[in-house]
């Protein structure tokens, strides 16, 4: 049984008189351990998408399942990072990982809480930047604050919502080689929300391209076959790379042109209406 699983859910925002049509029919399947990274341009609706996953946002129609059951809203077994990092300015990088540490282990000591804590911190090589506050701090080690925020909550699987795209190339690689030594220690179910072809590529098992279509469905997955640990060094001298990386580029590109030539015959289409009236 799929740890989570999405089926035929549509999502749309506003009244019936003005409404926008978002996600269409969408169709996702993840196994328990499983590191899937969805691609796409931005507003595709891939936000929209996980916080359908986070429970965060309810379908219009369709199903979201966590477990087999039916996901009603959010609960610590499903985690999220976000793209803005959310931090409280005015506590330390210790204080806001505690925040979530207090909410999920109540019947815990101080001291346990504490020690959790301090173990999460770890995790993202913060420890001495723990007494910090946000604003002393880079983005990339903001962005790690979060991701020790949520996994210190030892969620089932972690949802992430380009939780890079904000990064300079440098930071952005440590913090996806991070990432992934956490997800090989402790074989958690990962999705992550990209808009680069490279990053799904590194982090994924498979990759599931959006289509640009209006609402935005999902299209097909691609299988990565390369095997971990995988080096970034070598990979552009890689074929099976090359190769993966141009089929989802061509994908994707052809979906961009499709769409820009239904809106051109739009264009062309609405004076021709206007002039037969």
């Amino acid at each position: 049984m799929p740890i989570l699983e999405l089926i035929n859910v549509c999502k749309g925002y506003g009244p019936a008189s003005d409404r926008t049509e978002v996600l269409s029919n969408i169709n996702l399947s993840i196994e328990e351990g499983e590191f899937v990274a969805l691609v796409g341009f931005s507003g595709t609706g891939k936000t929209t998408l996980i916080n359908l996953l986070a429970g965060l946002e309810t379908p219009d129609s369709g199903q979201v399942l966590f477990q087999g059951k039916p996901v009603t809203g959010p609960e610590p077994k499903r985690g999220v990072i976000f793209q803005n990092y959310s931090l409280l300015p005015w506590l330390t990088v210790a204080g806001n990982v505690q925040l979530a540490v207090d909410q999920i282990y109540p019947e815990k000591s101080k001291a346990e809480r504490r020690a959790l804590v301090e173990t999460y911190v770890e995790m993202v090589n913060l420890t001495p930047a723990l007494t910090k506050r946000p604003a002393e701090l880079s983005g990339g080690m903001r962005q790690r604050v979060s991701v020790a925020r949520a996994l210190s909550a030892n969620p089932e699987i972690l949802l992430m919502d380009e939780p890079l795209s904000a990064l300079d190339a440098l930071t952005r690689s440590v913090l996806q080689d991070q990432m992934l030594r956490i997800w090989e220690e402790q074989k958690k179910t990962m999705v992550l929300i990209t808009n680069s072809v490279d990053e799904g590529i590194i982090m994924a098992d498979r990759i599931i391209p959006f289509n640009l279509e209006s609402p935005a469905s999902l299209g097909p997955e691609f299988k990565v076959g390369l095997v971990r640990p995988r080096d970034r060094k070598s990979m552009n001298r890689n074929d099976l790379y090359k190769r993966l990386r141009n089929d989802i580029i061509h994908f994707l590109n052809d979906e961009k042109k499709q769409k820009r030539a239904r809106a051109n015959d739009m264009h062309v289409l609405e004076p021709l209406q206007a002039k037969a009236v």
